[in-house]
């Protein structure tokens, strides 16, 4: 996968965009409940960036990472948010459903990141990528919640019944 700083450099530049999408989609939602799913999102990986740069940081005066993953966990946020008013306000064809698919391959791709550069890094480094790879999952499995969410109401509009 490469050396700890180009897969650094690689979680940092995924973290970015990621949170520049979220707050992007925060400026574009149309509806509240949504925009505050997208402003959490954001919010959670400006955390990462933080916690890489200080890893980035460590790597860069002693040569190795030893940030470790922080204590705190990925709560199940998908509970949390999948609200009855997120669900009756994402729409098929609006901003959110384009944000969210958008999102959900940003976030299938961090966890493919991650998880290799936790397969291929030693000690610190490997806690953190762990760390990240969990919290990326989170997020997947929010958006993907959110996805068979709106699948489900666009089939019920559509009246895609089975026989």
């Amino acid at each position: 996968m490469g050396n700890q700083e180009d897969i650094l450099k690689g979680a940092l530049l995924l973290e970015q965009r990621s949170k520049a999408l979220y707050e992007g989609s925060v400026q574009g939602a149309q509806s509240a409940a949504v925009r505050e799913i997208f402003l959490t999102l954001a919010h959670e990986e400006g955390r990462h960036i933080e916690v890489l740069s200080q890893a980035f940081a460590d790597l860069m005066r002693t040569g190795r990472v030893s940030t470790g993953a922080p204590a705190e966990r990925p709560a199940d946020i998908a509970g949390g948010v999948l609200t009855e008013a997120v669900k009756a306000e994402i729409s098929a064809a609006s901003y959110e459903a384009a944000a969210l698919y958008a999102a959900m391959a940003l976030e299938e791709r961090a966890v493919a990141f991650y998880s290799e550069a936790e397969r291929t890094s030693p000690g610190e480094a490997k806690a953190l990528y762990s760390w990240l790879a969990s919290w990326e999952r989170s997020h997947l499995d929010l958006l993907t919640s959110l996805d068979q969410e709106l699948r489900q109401k666009v089939w019920n509009d559509q009246r895609f019944w089975p026989f």
